[in-house]
């Protein structure tokens, strides 16, 4: 499986709109509008269009502080906004993009972890993450679960 996340043209980002996830996982995460809506209002978005060959399938975002014009000195970095297409779903894709993610995160030299967040469900992606190796901070932040990638882990 060859996934690469590309950057976002005015030729994809109609095509990056219309995936969508299930109807029952909605609530879950933020259409793809919306979080692109955020990006152009946030200095510490990074966000790429998701690939599987030469198929769009997903949409991913990063918050990540160091990319302001004035950073903290320790700043963080979290995956803010995960989304797979529904038909390309429990295919490995996330996995692999999360893996990626982390990898552009150890990149930088400045983070010890990454953070995420999810909403807590039996629908919802609780255990896609701790099977990747984030564990609960113990956190609640606008009713979702903060879960930490700490650097000397092993996602795979």
């Amino acid at each position: 499986m060859n996934i690469t996340l590309k950057e976002i043209t005015s030729e994809t980002v109609l095509d990056v709109i219309k995936l969508s996830v299930l109807p029952e996982q909605q609530a879950f995460v933020a259409s793809n509008a919306t979080s692109l809506a955020e990006a152009l209002f946030s200095e510490e978005a990074w966000y790429r269009a998701i690939y599987s060959g030469e198929t769009l399938v997903g949409f991913v975002m990063v918050y990540d502080e160091s990319q302001r014009k004035d950073p903290p000195e320790k700043p963080n970095i979290g995956l803010w906004r995960l989304m797979i297409d529904h038909q390309f779903q429990r295919m490995g894709i996330g996995r692999e993009v999360v893996c990626q993610i982390i990898e552009y995160a150890k990149s930088k030299n400045k983070f010890t972890e990454l953070f995420t967040s999810y909403v807590p469900d039996p629908l919802g992606p609780e255990a896609f993450y701790l099977s990747l190796g984030f564990v609960p901070n113990g956190e609640i932040e606008d009713g979702e679960t903060i879960v930490l990638f700490h650097f000397d882990e092993k996602a795979d």
